[in-house]
């Protein structure tokens, strides 16, 4: 699938071009437009499945008009160029069903803009859509029916949270349930949830808004995201007292939530009552099933299916290339690690005990690790190998005492003279 496309600027009102192109990246499934000033042109890149890609080449006499439609469209000041402005797209391109975001920062060059293009069809399709495994999806619906405790959707900005957590919110959306949530900004609204929109402006912040939704009757509680110590303090109470409460927090996994909620002050004894559960997620770059391949594992890479997996790998699948995708590569699929807290975990964090222990225990037989969610889809023919490797941090993932497995992962068996990837590659993620 070709990503540059030319655009007859001398002829083409501005107007047209600017929903051609919103329309156009959306069509190619990208989450992203980025609008990048130079000194002599406007540089146009898209992202589709989690990469930057160049798509246009704006010249200088169409550059200024161009940001001033935007900004005309998404409600901004038109006339303030030095301060940074967000917006919205809505009612204004022939696709109904766009939803957008802008955003504007001034650069040395003129003003940059992306657009966040927002999808949240899979929300809608239900858990079963998302890629849970066999034995996450259930540990999944086994947490949503919880009467009160907190439920933690972890990972990096673009990982899909706020999709999984509105999965959930759906299927908790009944009339016997009164629903709350607060949210900056509310990204997709529900019929049947009532949805606070936080306005720090004017003193509605989360914490504030929480102790008012406290106030309100309610059965679930949805905070957009745990950004302070404050806000943690009060989710993790509420949810002590009655409520199931769901939010989100940028971690790496289940092990790092619990550090970061400790590191937030929330006291150990309260934090061991309300954790209920931990899902951490990340994307990973779809193979196409159209043009993808099969080929004879490399010796390193037996070597980490049989340390991770304790399986016989000979086969996996590789990208391609052709006219259905970019790079052998075909939308995304989320690797998780579902954490169900149980007495041993609680009881290790409300005594504060070492975190090489702390481990152990939440790594039981029980939970399935990024990494081993990640070589699972491999074999599946989900994604690729390289993929995997990417995404994980392999520090984080394996701690201190898998070092059998973290030297197989950094190339330095003596199995991986055959691997066609570069050990020096790998000591880098």
């Amino acid at each position: 699938m070709a990503m540059f496309k030319e655009y007859d600027y001398e002829k083409l009102p501005v107007v047209d071009i600017v929903n051609e192109m919103i329309l156009d990246a959306a069509k190619k499934n990208a989450s992203d437009i980025h609008f990048d000033p130079s000194p002599t042109v406007l540089n146009v890149r898209i992202r589709v499945d989690g990469e930057l890609v160049h798509y246009a080449t704006v010249p200088e006499s169409v550059k200024n008009p161009l940001i001033t439609r935007i900004k005309i469209i998404s409600g901004m000041n038109i006339t303030e160029s030095r301060l940074p402005q967000d917006g919205a797209i809505k009612n204004v391109i022939e696709d109904d069903g766009l939803d957008l975001r802008v955003s504007t920062l001034p650069t040395v060059y003129g003003e940059k803009v992306v657009i966040r293009i927002l999808d949240y069809s899979m929300s809608t399709e239900g858990l079963e859509s998302l890629g849970f495994s066999a034995k996450n999806l259930p540990k999944v619906q086994k947490l949503i029916k919880e009467p009160n405790g907190i439920i933690l959707i972890t990972g990096a900005t673009g990982t899909g949270k706020s999709t999984t957590v509105y999965s959930m919110l759906q299927i908790l959306n009944t009339t016997e349930r009164n629903i709350i949530t607060v949210e900056d900004p509310v990204e997709m609204k529900l019929s049947g949830i009532n949805q606070v929109q936080t306005m720090s402006e004017i003193g509605l912040t989360f914490a504030n808004a929480l102790r008012s939704i406290l106030r309100q009757d309610p059965n679930v509680i949805m905070i957009g995201e745990i950004r302070d110590d404050e806000t943690a303090r009060i989710a993790v109470r509420a949810s002590i007292t009655g409520h199931l409460v769901l939010s989100t927090i940028h971690t790496n996994n289940s092990l790092n939530t619990i550090e970061r909620l400790l590191d937030m002050d929330v006291e150990r004894y309260l934090l061991g009552s309300a954790l209920i559960g931990v899902i951490s997620q990340r994307l990973v770059k779809k193979l196409c099933p159209k043009c993808r391949t099969s080929r004879p594992t490399t010796a390193y890479e037996k070597n980490v299916f049989k340390q991770v997996l304790g399986m016989e790998i000979n086969d996996i699948y590789t990208p391609v290339g052709c006219d259905e995708c970019y790079q052998g590569y075909k939308g995304r699929v989320a690797l998780q690690e579902v954490l169900l807290i149980n007495q041993n975990v609680r009881d290790a964090i409300t005594n504060n005990v070492r975190k090489d222990d702390l481990r152990k225990l939440v790594y039981d037989h029980d939970t399935i690790t990024l990494l081993e969610d990640g070589l699972t889809k491999v074999i599946e023919g989900l994604t690729s190998f390289e993929e995997i490797l990417r995404v994980i941090d392999i520090e984080d993932d394996l701690g201190n005492e898998d070092v059998e497995i973290k030297n197989a992962l950094i190339g330095k068996t003596n199995t991986n003279t055959e691997s066609n990837v570069e050990p020096e590659t790998l000591e880098t993620i």
